[in-house]
């Protein structure tokens, strides 16, 4: 009888920036792997990601009940795309899966007449997943799709919460070198003003202690680019840490996660090519980050005061529903969608846009991004300087990363609430698109990165970068733990 082929379990929170790196991640583990992929998520969800896969693919998307109105959401709150102010509620919902994902692998067994998949790779909120992993005798793995400096910040003072206690403006991490110190201002403000018996931090501390449940760690990053955070949770964790990123969908890539564009690629690709070389200025801040409308009328100010050619993907500033339709008139200084466009100085687009391809394209030279890890890496993947804007979470500590351990970066802002000049965008553009030593420094480096990074994935004429060489230790340890499991 000819021998199943062994099976992956993916499980995402109910996030794009979550579910892409996942499905780039199913992607990979087919065609390296030759594995099949059971990949769980909610119902809309699945539906979105359909259109991504061919009627013969190893991937299996597999739906799990939710029900919003039974965590007090609105009816199909289940993505924080079109949702964001609803992410925390959805995080703490997510606990309610644990009956049904307990059901779904039971089945998936049956159907494999016993076998049991090989692993389960949850997603970092999902850390309760180990405790029904180990019930059905499977490994467990948790994917952070961030970095591991940028989460390793994030989880240190989440667990040392509060740090206004401190006199200083700034401070040391435990478990990080001396060298890496916070300042307040650097910190989300729902950390900065966090109290010790705020529900928010009970429930993180209870997810990170989950985290110790699990067999193993895997980060979308490159060992070479992230040592001091890797090494922070080698050291926290006392768990295989593995770096196997980038995990990114491949360029030019018909698998999309989902996400309608607002404009198509041949249209990015005319307007791109009429440009010279490092000319252009991309600009977003993810997909389910915004700005206010006053920091939006200062960015759209200095772009048009800048004289640089833009890609601008908006999504409605903070002060409007984040499913508005465009409205450039309320959004934006009078007149600046017209003049942008008669000059030909700028595509706006509403939504989303093909990042990837952009950023592989010589005439942009610069990224104004939020600094979410998947467009960090989207960027140096490129070698694209980064102006950074962080927004919230971690991004806070990869900008800092960037720009103070990696030199590839300069920060523009920080936070939707903090207050910018266009003044001061200007020179920050400026000084990174303009022949100034900096900006030409920072290229410099962005390229270094760049082929850093190509080498973690490189697996050709007899060199295997590290990236791809952690992919292999962590399923070789897959298959030894099951064998171990076997004889005790």
């Amino acid at each position: 009888m000819e021998q199943r082929k062994e099976n992956v379990v993916l499980f995402p929170f109910m996030a794009q920036g979550h579910i892409r790196p996942f499905l780039a991640l199913a992607f990979q583990i087919v065609q390296s792997k030759n594995y099949n992929v059971t990949f769980i998520n909610t119902s809309l969800n699945i539906k979105k990601l359909q259109p991504s896969l061919s009627s013969n693919s190893s991937i299996r998307l597999l739906e799990i009940p939710f029900f919003s109105s039974d965590h007090g959401l609105p009816p199909d709150v289940e993505n924080t795309d079109a949702f964001p102010q609803f992410m925390g509620q959805l995080i703490e919902a997510s606990h309610s899966f644990k009956p049904s994902f307990k059901t779904l692998i039971s089945n998936l067994i049956e159907e494999q007449n016993g076998q049991r998949p090989l692993c389960i790779i949850a997603d970092m909120f999902f850390s309760w997943t180990a405790d029904v992993a180990h019930e059905f005798g499977v490994f467990n793995a948790i994917f952070n799709a961030g970095g591991g400096y940028g989460m390793g910040v994030f989880h240190n003072l989440w667990l040392n919460l509060p740090q206004l206690k401190t006199d200083s403006n700034e401070f040391p991490l435990p478990g990080f070198p001396d060298s890496c110190r916070i300042r307040i201002n650097q910190m989300p403000e729902h950390l900065r003003f966090s109290k010790p018996d705020d529900s928010r931090i009970k429930f993180m501390h209870r997810v990170f202690d989950e985290w110790l449940e699990s067999d193993a760690f895997l980060f979308n990053t490159v060992e070479e680019i992230d040592q001091i955070g890797l090494t922070y949770f080698r050291q926290q964790m006392n768990r295989p840490v593995w770096p196997i990123g980038p995990v990114k969908l491949t360029l030019g890539s018909k698998a999309g996660s989902g996400k309608d564009s607002g404009i198509t690629w041949e249209l990015c690709q005319n307007w791109l090519d009429s440009k010279p070389y490092g000319s252009v200025l991309y600009i977003s801040f993810g997909s389910q980050s915004t700005i206010s409308l006053s920091q939006m009328m200062e960015l759209a100010k200095a772009l048009e005061a800048s004289g640089k050619d833009f890609i601008w993907v908006i999504r409605p500033p903070l002060e409007f529903d984040i499913n508005s339709e465009f409205n450039a008139e309320e959004w934006l200084p009078k007149g600046f969608k017209q003049r942008v466009g008669v000059e030909n100085k700028g595509l706006l687009v509403h939504n989303w846009a093909p990042q990837v391809e952009i950023l592989s394209h010589k005439s942009v030279g610069a990224f104004l991004s939020h600094c979410g890890w998947n467009s960090v890496l989207d960027s140096l993947s490129h070698g694209v300087p980064i102006l950074a804007w962080p927004i919230m979470a971690e991004q806070h500590f990869n900008a800092k990363k960037l720009e103070e351990e990696m030199g590839v970066c300069v920060e523009v802002a920080n936070g939707a609430s903090s207050e910018v000049s266009h003044e001061d965008i200007v020179g920050k553009i400026e000084l990174v698109m303009n022949e100034t030593e900096k900006g030409k420094d920072m290229t410099r480096k962005a390229g270094e990165v760049m082929d850093i990074i190509k080498n973690a994935k490189k697996d050709e004429d007899g060199f295997t970068g590290t990236s791809v060489k952690a992919i292999d230790e962590f399923f070789n340890a897959t298959v030894l733990w099951r064998e171990k499991k076997k004889t005790t």
